[in-house]
């Protein structure tokens, strides 16, 4: 018996590498294509002295992968490749944290975090209201409220397993989430520009108000780099109270007998709580301290720009609008009418305090 674990845990790793293979090589090749497009584009404005808009290859990225994915479809073979993406999104953070010195980190400032207090409580009572409202069922509406107002799709994940969940309820949640951050992905930088954000101010409305890291990341990277960098706080330190919701949750689902009784709150936080934060903030306190060089520093910011570059690529090919439509309409609308409703509330939030955010 114990030959065939060390035989079996022997050709595990390699075996596992053949199978993501494909579809990382495939995010790696829409990812840089996308990059190529903007290159292109750029290179023959200035040959022939145009001017054309900037169009950064994170939205090229996304687009290529939508058109795969709604057209030709997604083989299973590299199914399993292109879900690494949220892998490389959360390396690309942990990386960027070389980006950020702690006083960076500290200039989102005690307002913005009254920001996020304000988006979390207003999502939760919004997305609750909405979901009575249309007599979804009480889970469905508690994961929709639990995504929309921290971070989509984990958050549902997470929350499922806590509140004993249905497999179709979160797979209903998850749809209507992934659905209207793609939209979102479009329209942002369009309502930023009529309003006149700012960088920081449109970046932290991009953190406050879109659910999925990965969209968020991409819509404050649309705008400008350091509407990105805002963006990636925001959107962290939101992350970063998934333990506390999931658990009050998950407390009150027990406490009607549809739930397991969490014994362990602490043990149960810490599993909850998104560990590439703390590698954020441990990259970000090493290079406060001056632990990289000038050309080291400007290294990793270089390998998190190519981790974003397959995660955007993900994010396309991971949205397919013909299944979604397969899980039904309620869960859209309460979603869609939620999501607009966070995004007009976190945007009069925003634009109520842009005057005392940093320029």
């Amino acid at each position: 018996m114990s030959t065939a674990v060390a035989a079996a845990s022997r050709f595990s790793l390699p075996q596992r590498f053949v199978e993501l293979l494909p579809g990382v090589a495939l995010l790696l090749t829409i990812g840089y294509s996308g990059k190529l497009i903007e290159q292109s584009i750029n290179a023959y404005g200035k040959t022939n002295h145009l001017a054309f808009p900037n169009i950064e290859y994170v939205l090229w990225a996304i687009v290529i992968g939508l058109i795969v994915a709604n057209t030709v479809g997604v083989p299973k073979i590299f199914k399993a490749g292109i879900a690494t993406y949220e892998f490389f999104l959360k390396l690309g953070i942990v990386l960027l944290g070389v980006r950020f010195l702690v006083g960076d980190v500290l200039k989102l400032g005690g307002i913005s975090l009254v920001a996020v207090a304000l988006e979390l409580a207003l999502s939760i009572v919004l997305m609750t209201w909405l979901g009575r409202t249309f007599k979804l069922s009480p889970k469905l509406t508690s994961l929709l409220a639990v995504g929309s107002s921290i971070c989509g799709v984990s958050a549902i994940i997470a929350a499922k397993g806590a509140i004993n969940a249905k497999d179709e309820d979160a797979s209903f949640a998850i749809a209507a989430i992934l659905a209207l951050g793609a939209i979102g992905l479009f329209t942002y930088p369009l309502i930023g520009q009529f309003v006149g954000f700012t960088d920081h101010a449109y970046g932290l409305w991009a953190g406050l108000s879109i659910d999925n890291t990965a969209e968020a990341v991409a819509a404050g990277n649309l705008w400008s780099e350091q509407a990105g960098k805002i963006a990636v706080l925001a959107k962290t330190t939101r992350n970063s109270t998934i333990g506390f919701v999931v658990l009050g949750y998950a407390i009150y689902w027990a406490a009607r007998g549809e739930a397991r009784t969490v014994d362990n709150k602490l043990a149960f936080l810490w599993a909850k709580f998104p560990k590439f934060v703390l590698g954020f903030l441990a990259v970000s306190l090493l290079a406060t301290f001056g632990a990289f060089s000038k050309e080291q520093t400007a290294d990793i910011a270089n390998l998190s720009r190519w981790a974003f570059l397959l995660t955007f690529a993900g994010v396309g090919l991971s949205t397919d609008f013909r299944a979604m439509r397969k899980q039904g309409l309620y869960p859209f609308i309460v979603g869609a009418v939620g999501e607009v409703g966070i995004a007009i509330l976190t945007l009069g939030i925003v634009i109520a305090i842009q005057p005392w955010l940093p320029n």
